[in-house]
């Protein structure tokens, strides 16, 4: 089994997303869609769905940008 870093999408409605994307990293969600469809037995998504999910991820895990943001809230708060 696959360890991909997103779990399964939650179930909700949909949201206009204005964005152009290089055809190769869209061809890279639609791939990564139907992965995710395999790993947790769900219907594919949508590709676009993926792309809140996966910001959402990589801000969470970046430690750099957690590191920057603990250093600018407390000189905020010095």
């Amino acid at each position: 089994m696959t360890k991909l870093k997103l779990g399964p999408l939650p179930d909700d409605k949909p949201v206009k997303v204005t964005l152009e994307l290089p055809a190769p990293l869209h061809r890279d969600l639609t791939a990564y869609a139907e992965v995710l469809a395999r790993e947790t037995g769900q219907p594919v998504a949508d590709p676009v769905k993926l792309i809140v999910p996966m910001l959402e991820r990589f801000i969470a895990t970046d430690r750099g940008f957690a590191k920057a943001r603990r250093v600018q809230q407390h000189a905020k708060t010095a």
